[in-house]
């Protein structure tokens, strides 16, 4: 499993780029800047068959819909999260973007603890309440792409609408427990990993010696 990793959109929010097969991939969340991924892919000779939100926010489902346009790639989201892809006042575009909203017109609700396969990988959706009330993690092999729920040494905001403290809380404990180590890509900042999270993440540290 290849990744690729590109920073786009207004915040500058992480893209991954997943090759689940020769000439094919998935993308975790476009925050904006269609036209840059769809030149990547171009460049890189992908053809994208998938996009997987780990939320609704603005910021990382800004250019889904103008990439499904041109693609046609699947959209998935967490049911909790789905109504945000139109609305621009549930997504935060309304009073924290300066870039136009682009609402998604057609999507593929997830749940927690199923599997979206694509290609030669499987991507297990573990559901990570928090940011948002649908925030989601996507593991595949030894990796996790974790959103807003895990960053390097940090975790994502609880102070918006529907967020909740005392749920992402327990997501974090969920990571915390899981058997081995994994390559964590986050939805801002820099890569890290799981190991490294339990020991040093002051909002994981909590959980050492409950869960071990």
């Amino acid at each position: 499993m290849k990744v690729h990793h590109l920073q786009l959109g207004p915040l500058r929010a992480n893209c991954y780029i997943v090759e689940t097969a020769p000439g094919r991939c998935v993308a975790v969340d476009i925050g904006g800047d269609s036209r840059l991924l769809l030149e990547f892919l171009k460049m890189k000779k992908l053809r994208l068959s998938k996009i997987l939100l780990t939320h609704g926010h603005f910021d990382h489902i800004g250019g889904a819909e103008e990439v499904h346009q041109a693609t046609g790639a699947e959209i998935y989201i967490h049911e909790l999260d789905a109504h945000m892809l139109s609305s621009e006042t549930h997504s935060l575009a309304s009073n924290m973007s300066f870039v136009k909203f682009v609402p998604i017109t057609d999507w593929t609700c997830v749940y927690g603890d199923c599997y979206i396969n694509d290609g030669e990988c499987s991507f297990r959706v573990m559901s990570t309440p928090g940011h948002t009330r649908g925030s989601v993690c996507y593991i595949c092999e030894d990796v996790i792409f974790s959103g807003d729920t895990l960053f390097c040494c940090s975790v994502g905001r609880t102070d918006f609408p529907h967020s909740s403290a005392a749920a992402l809380n327990f997501s974090l404990s969920k990571l915390y427990s899981l058997e081995g180590d994994y390559k964590i890509y986050p939805g801002h900042n820099e890569s890290t990993t799981l190991d490294y999270e339990r020991e040093a993440n002051p909002y994981m540290k909590q959980f050492r010696g409950k869960n071990d």
